[in-house]
């Protein structure tokens, strides 16, 4: 047994002890600036790195190239194990942190969903909230693509872990001939529009460590923030405008801001014809449901109310989660909208949650297929995205996702109902960590925080995290009898 698993050992060693590296950072700044959450992150660096060490030991005489089997369960290993090693310095330094509310919280930020248990964030150390907000973005765009950049070194190759992890349904689409150049190409893009983020959160009055954690959060598509009334606490039309075009950015296929980096011309973004359904819809629906409350006179103005709707729109859409007013004060009809935009309508490829666009354009012209079937059950119908006509197997897939998606946001609302939480609370939860998305409606909703549920829906909740950041497929399949069978 330990030599049929040990070449994972090692590798989920290595990717352990790196994970424990990165926490050097913050227990960098705790020691600079003297926040008193320094020995927190001592203990959990060594712990870390103890751990990843001996893993990397057990598992160092037996290395051999991933098989597609190793590959999954390595995902599964890294998506479930390193919560527990980030959620150590939160454990460790917040008072009356339990191990549950620790580890949802870690795995909140690395699944960058942004739901959250902790109250009190202005007067947490800056070194723990920048930990927060950094998780969010180490796991935006995956743990495991930026992991692949440097298996090429180990002598481990990386293609099938890369297709266990990537989002969406054309896995197989590659950006360039080698996958750790794509890797690091990628995440090039996601540090440069980083950086403009943050610099540009300077620009329209943010202070400098506001808008770097903000900046992680944004383009990780996480939703923590640093403040208990998340952006609302500046109250600032300029930092949400910003906030809306870099989540635009971020819930844009990756690969077509790689594209126009490395060609040096807009023509990718012309061609993206998911980033044109994405933005169409977001826009559609922003404007809808802006002429939807403005009767309400929840706000002054059209104006104003096109202003909250469109943020949260983009907000809730992208996955993002920030909010800037409680939204569970508008009419029900507006809540529910928020959050079925976070189903879909992020761009597979992006740091988003849901189904993806893509899937959904797919899945309607499926459905205006068999129509035309019906009616014409000679002609044949093929199902075109842009110019690309669909292949039967990704359709069956795309079904087949849709089929176990809505079996799990079933499954797990009813295993909260039966724990007599209310059917709202338990829908939007359930809605809310399945596609990343954070805050929910009710108990859960923009205005509080996941701690009002038991620990048993606590790690509910954190299961649904973890099945939603790997596309539920992954995580099931290592379930699954047969896969354990040699």
């Amino acid at each position: 047994m330990l030599q049929r698993f040990a070449p994972l050992l090692f590798l989920l060693g290595i990717l352990v002890m790196g994970f424990g590296g990165l926490m050097l950072v913050p227990l960098t700044l705790s020691w600079v600036i003297d926040d008193g959450a320094h020995s927190a992150y001592d203990e959990a660096v060594l712990i870390t790195v103890l751990t990843g060490a001996l893993l990397a030991q057990l598992g160092r005489r037996h290395r051999r190239e991933l098989r597609v089997r190793d590959s999954f369960l390595l995902v599964v290993l890294v998506w479930s194990l390193l919560p527990a090693f980030a959620a150590l310095p939160l454990y460790f330094q917040i008072k009356d942190l339990s191990w549950t509310d620790a580890y949802f919280e870690a795995v909140s930020g690395l699944t960058a969903t942004g739901a959250t248990v902790l109250s009190g964030l202005d007067h947490l150390p800056l070194s723990i909230n920048f930990w927060r907000t950094f998780l969010h973005w180490i796991g935006g765009l995956g743990v495991v693509v930026l992991a692949v950049a440097i298996l090429p070194l180990l002598g481990f190759g990386g293609r099938s872990m890369l297709k266990a992890e990537t989002p969406g349904p054309m896995k197989d689409s590659k950006i360039t001939p080698r996958l750790a150049e794509t890797a690091k190409g990628l995440w090039v893009v996601y540090v440069l529009l980083t950086l403009a983020c943050t610099l540009a959160l300077q620009q329209v009055g943010m202070e400098t460590w506001d808008a770097l954690l903000h900046a992680f959060s944004i383009m990780g598509l996480g939703g923590f923030s640093t403040k208990d009334a998340s952006l609302g606490h500046f109250n600032s039309l300029e930092i949400e405008l910003v906030v809306v075009f870099f989540a635009l950015l971020a819930g844009i296929n990756f690969s077509t801001h790689f594209l126009v980096l490395s060609q040096r011309s807009l023509r990718a973004y012309r061609f993206d014809v998911e980033a044109h359904y994405f933005l169409g819809f977001l826009a559609i629906s922003s404007v809808a449901l802006a002429v939807y409350l403005w009767p309400e006179a929840i706000y002054d103005d059209f104006l104003s109310t096109l202003r909250y709707v469109a943020f949260h729109s983009v907000s809730l859409a992208t996955s993002l989660g920030f909010a800037t007013t409680d939204y569970a004060q508008w009419p029900i009809f507006a809540q529910l909208w928020l959050l079925f935009l976070g189903s879909f309508v992020a761009c597979s490829g992006s740091a988003g949650g849901g189904i993806k666009m893509m899937r959904a354009v797919i899945l309607y012209k499926q459905v205006s297929r068999e129509l035309m079937r019906a009616m014409h059950p000679r002609g044949l119908q093929t199902v075109r995205f842009g110019t690309a006509v669909v292949p039967d197997h990704v359709l069956h897939a795309i079904l087949g996702f849709l089929f176990i998606y809505v079996v799990s946001i079933v499954s797990l609302t009813f295993l909260l109902i039966a724990t007599k939480l209310d059917v709202i609370t338990a829908f939007s939860a359930v809605v809310a960590c399945l596609n990343n998305t954070g805050p929910g409606l009710n108990l859960v909703g923009p205005a509080t925080t996941y701690a009002v549920l038991s620990d048993f829906q606590t790690w509910v909740c954190s299961w649904a995290m973890l099945l939603g950041r790997l596309e539920i497929f992954t995580l099931l399949v290592v379930l699954m009898p047969a896969f354990w069978r040699r």
